[in-house]
């Protein structure tokens, strides 16, 4: 594919911006209606096939997670939800962060749906990009939900295109770490999970330190950049470029999947990191130019209006008619949200200093060098039939070593 021309298809549902986590919640799905609505008023939608996806079924989801845990999400509300057991609950990991509202299962077989179509539709040969901003929401586990994520429809999504791919890249850009997606293929070389992310001061997950490289067969087949605070658009592109170019060139993907959590943008709302919408839309530009089929998905942010913002840009990057849309922003019913500025680039600079030295960065870039000179190059795969108990192949062997590790792990 390259840089040239890319059959892109976009997925939105209007009903996805329509679910409420709570007043006081900082996860706005209303931020997919607003982005949607960008996309709409600078005419991207004239390049691009627009599809409705149709729900994922228990069945699709329990290709990742229990039925159990997907009977106890369709079942909950917040008028029964004192009627559960406390201690399922507990085991469930929902409360402040993971509230039950109306709609929640609902609201999960929606963005899944769409991220399981996407890859379906890459695996067909349909597309060369897939682009899903309701999904990406990559800290939900097998057993239960994690950081505002119920249902991690990014390892169903992968699962689906491990059935026509080799080697599948994930690559996340959202300020937290992908744990969720990393831990479910931990044990595989399969998968490749690079994550860029804030890690350190109890920040959340509390998950990927850079020794954190995978195990049994996906042994150095978990990337972790862990960043400080503040760093900017230059050298998050610098280390970005560096690891993903390596990447690449070592384990040889056939598909990729690119969780862009727009929670690494300046002044956002729950995160530390300093990057303006075109640096973070650099990086997006940069694995388009890969020419591997690629599902993009949303993730993290909660500045709604940044958020709307950046995925509108990196619907326009990818394209490739970044150029071809204004900085002032097309009206809406929701213009207001982008008050007072109404500009689709307004400066996000925190004035943050930038914590990352650059011995830091080198540092950083020096030993992941080192951990992919121990890969295989591109290893190569007998192909058979994936079936739905496909991660249990290589879970059940590292049950015991997963379970000394979580009780190693700070995070919720």
């Amino acid at each position: 594919m390259g840089m040239g021309k890319k059959r892109v298809v976009y997925f939105y549902n209007p009903d996805a911006g329509n679910f409420h986590y709570g007043p006081n919640h900082p996860m706005k799905p209303h931020r997919i209606t607003l982005a949607h609505t960008l996309v709409l008023g600078y005419g991207l939608t004239q390049h691009m096939q627009i599809y409705k996806a149709p729900k994922a079924s228990m069945k699709d989801m329990m290709a990742f997670h229990t039925l159990e845990y997907l009977e106890f999400l369709r079942d909950v509300k917040p008028s029964n939800v004192n009627d559960f057991p406390k201690e399922k609950l507990l085991g469930y990991n929902v409360g402040e962060d993971c509230p039950i509202f109306e709609g929640i299962y609902n609201f999960c077989s929606l963005y899944t749906g769409a991220s399981l179509m996407g890859a379906r539709y890459l695996n067909d040969g349909f597309t060369d990009i897939a682009i899903n901003w309701a999904g990406g929401l990559h800290h939900a586990k097998k057993f239960e939900a994690s950081g505002f994520c119920y249902v991690n429809d990014i390892v169903i999504a992968i699962l689906q295109l491990l059935k026509y791919h080799p080697r599948v890249l994930y690559i996340d850009i959202d300020v937290h770490h992908g744990d969720g997606v990393q831990e479910a293929f931990y044990l595989t070389d399969r998968v490749m999970t690079v994550s860029f992310h804030r890690f350190g001061n109890f920040f959340f997950p509390g998950t990927g330190d850079m020794y954190e490289v995978g195990a049994e067969s996906g042994k150095y087949y978990s990337v972790n950049v862990p960043l400080k605070e503040g760093i900017d658009d230059e050298m998050y592109f610098g280390i970005f470029k560096s690891v993903i170019t390596e990447v690449v060139q070592f384990y040889r993907p056939t598909a990729i999947v690119l969780q862009c959590g727009a929670d690494s943008l300046g002044c956002d709302r729950l995160g530390v990191f300093n990057l303006s919408i075109r640096g973070h839309g650099r990086c997006v530009r940069c694995v388009r130019a890969l020419g591997i089929p690629t599902l993009v998905v949303g993730g993290g942010g909660y500045t709604v209006r940044n958020v709307a913002r950046c995925w509108a840009y990196e619907t326009a990057v990818l394209l490739d008619r970044e150029e071809d849309i204004s900085n002032e922003l097309p009206y809406s019913e929701y213009i207001e949200y982008f008050a007072p500025d109404y500009t689709l680039h307004p400066d996000l600079n925190t004035k943050m200093e930038n914590a990352n030295t650059k011995s830091y960065v080198d540092a950083l870039k020096s030993t992941i060098h080192d951990n992919l000179k121990q890969l295989v190059h591109a290893p190569s795969v007998q192909f058979v039939d994936i079936k739905d108990n496909f991660l249990e192949t290589f879970e059940m062997e590292g049950d015991s070593e997963e379970e000394e590790e979580d009780g190693k792990k700070d995070g919720t």
